[in-house]
């Protein structure tokens, strides 16, 4: 097994910790983790575009200008899509992007990303993240200890108000809970900041 050095709020170290090698130690699919990130992207869309084609245009009960004399192209109607204020060509209208991937897929992204992490040496093991009241000022002080890089991901157990609320106006710091996370958010934040009951959970849940 892996082993990480776990750290403590200000900084110093709270001894290692063993990390299980089918969680946090395969070899990174990188295909897997593409296909649930493109996923994740397509299921965010709100699919709210809407154009009109040339029957919904306003218009077109007459011929625009009559049919020979004029030295312009013959048209039949103001709707048409080459006219300027006609219809769009194939235009876009409301639809749903949303899909689903097997659950042996998403599991493997999931394993693939925690172990790039691992791998690039990005994560940070916390004894424990607790604060008394929301802080912002106190959670730029751990974040600073810990050496936490400019954009991180800050996983929690359970959900901690007093954490949630401390990170919030942090740019680049976002929280979540182990029931919660997702393959996205872990590539994307550069820092991997996981409480030790964060890291019991997950192993509990991915083994």
């Amino acid at each position: 097994m892996a082993q990480v050095i776990m750290l403590k709020m200000d900084g110093t170290e709270a001894g290692n910790i063993e990390l299980n090698d089918d969680i946090f130690g395969i070899e990174v699919n990188r295909n897997a983790v593409h296909a649930v990130v493109v996923n994740y992207l397509a299921n965010q869309r709100q699919g709210t575009q809407s154009a009109k084609t040339r029957g919904e245009v306003r218009g077109g009960g007459r011929k625009p200008f009559r049919q020979k004399g004029t030295g312009r192209g013959r048209q039949g109607s103001s709707t048409s899509p080459n006219q300027i204020g006609g219809g769009i060509v194939f235009a876009p209208k409301p639809r749903d992007y949303r899909y689903t991937l097997p659950k042996k897929l998403r599991r493997l992204a999931m394993k693939s990303a925690l172990s790039s992490k691992v791998e690039e040496k990005e994560i940070i093991v916390l004894e424990s993240l607790k604060m008394d009241e929301p802080k912002t000022k106190e959670m730029i002080k751990v974040l600073g200890n810990i050496k936490a890089a400019d954009k991180a991901l800050i996983i929690t157990d359970i959900k901690d108000e007093n954490v949630i609320r401390s990170a919030a106006n942090i740019p680049g710091i976002k929280t979540t809970m182990v029931g919660e996370m997702n393959v996205y958010d872990i590539v994307n934040h550069t820092s991997l900041i996981v409480t030790r009951d964060a890291v019991n959970r997950i192993e509990e849940v991915y083994s």
